[in-house]
Formats: C-alpha cells, structure tokens, sequence
C-alpha cells in the first residue's frame, strides 16, 4: 500500500497545529490522523525540555497507537517538537517513515547566504539552526522567537492584528535591512498569518511544509 492508501499520523504541539497540518495533507488528497502531544504551546514547551527518555516514551506511545489505526507514515508538523526528539531514530525503531519541518530546512539552506527565521522560542531555533548549518556551514542566521505569535493564532486572532500585537512588521523590516534574503516561517502555526506578513515586507517567506509532503509522498 501506497501513503495514498493509508492513514498518515499528524503529530504537532497542540490541537490547532494539528489540524493545521491535517488540512496541509487532505489538501493532497491524504487522510490524516490528528495525535496533538499536548493540549497547548505552554504544555508543549514544557514537554521540550523533558529528559529524552521522557519524550521517547510520550512518542513511542502515540506512534504505536497510530499504527495500529492503520497508519503507514507520520507527518511531524511542529518545528519546536520536531526539533526537541529523535525522529530518525523512533523512525527506524518502529520501521514507520517520519517526516518533519527538519528534513526540509537542508534544502533551504543550501539555496540561500543569509536568512531570517522566527520560531516559537529557543529549543525550536536551536533546531532549525542544527539542521541548516550542518547543510550549508557558510550560511548566516538571523534568527527570533515569538512565542507571542504562537499563543495569538491558538486564540484565533486576526492575522493583522496578531501582527500589530508582536510587531512582527517591524521585525520583518529589520532582518530587510540586516541583509536577509528570506524569511523562514519556522513555526508551524505562522502560514496562518503568511498572507496578511507579506503586505508588511518584500521578502520571500519560506514554508518547510511543501518539501515535506514532497519527502513524505516519494515511493
């Protein structure tokens, strides 16, 4: 059986980044299977810094129960998450493919001299910065935790006003003027506010999520 055929476990920090990635995949055509880790980003972050005994534990748990559901692929759609556990290695262990926002930042790296990044906050920067340095070592990050963005969209605030509320426009204006080529959307929830940023600046804003589904799909 293809992924086509199958379920795909989505796991991310809550139940809204979740669904925001069950709607990245039944976009494709695929049928999601929401497993949120935790019931929102203050849990989540507080799961981050568990022992890694703790969080293989929590994942191994969650990855056996969806593949037992049918699943044949997980779908990694949190970046802090991703970037806080061995997925390669639970994938190897439980000989189930896993994708996450890291297997794309590579790539990106490698297209790029110098980039913005905003994330939830440090562990999720600290990720995206371990996996582009180690694809491209001349690369210069300018990176930013936001963690306010983050609470805003799980309240469902309006994108510009979320915006106004972080002065992420001026964020945006600062890494122009840094230099920077590109802005990385290193938090899953950001492609919510991705239409309403890109009135604030010219610089291209890079979403993992396209490359994901690319490396998820490939036979």
């Amino acid at each position: 059986m293809t992924t086509q055929d199958r379920p795909v476990a989505v796991l991310a920090g809550t139940p809204v980044d979740t669904e925001m990635g069950a709607e990245v995949l039944r976009r494709r055509g695929l049928t999601p299977l929401n497993c949120p880790v935790s019931r929102h980003p203050l849990e989540q972050a507080a799961f981050q810094v568990k022992s890694a005994e703790k969080k293989r534990d929590v994942l191994t748990g969650i990855l056996r129960g969806a593949m037992e559901r049918g699943c044949g692929s997980a779908f990694i759609y949190c970046n802090s998450l991703s970037g806080s556990a061995d997925f390669p290695a639970l994938s190897r262990e439980l000989g189930l493919r896993i994708v996450t926002p890291m297997d794309a930042y590579g790539k990106i790296a490698r297209q790029y001299r110098r980039l913005a990044v905003i994330a939830y906050n440090g562990q999720a920067l600290a990720g995206i910065d371990t996996a582009m340095v180690r694809a491209n070592p001349g690369i210069i990050l300018l990176p930013a935790g936001t963690p306010t963005v983050t609470l805003d969209i799980e309240q469902g605030l309006e994108p510009n006003e979320i915006i106004r509320r972080s002065h992420i426009d001026a964020l945006a204006r600062w890494f122009e003027a840094c230099g920077c080529e590109a802005l990385v959307l290193g938090c899953t929830h950001f492609p919510y506010v991705a239409d309403a940023l890109r009135a604030y600046t010219d610089l291209p804003l890079l979403d993992p999520a396209e490359e994901m589904l690319r490396l998820l799909l490939a036979p």
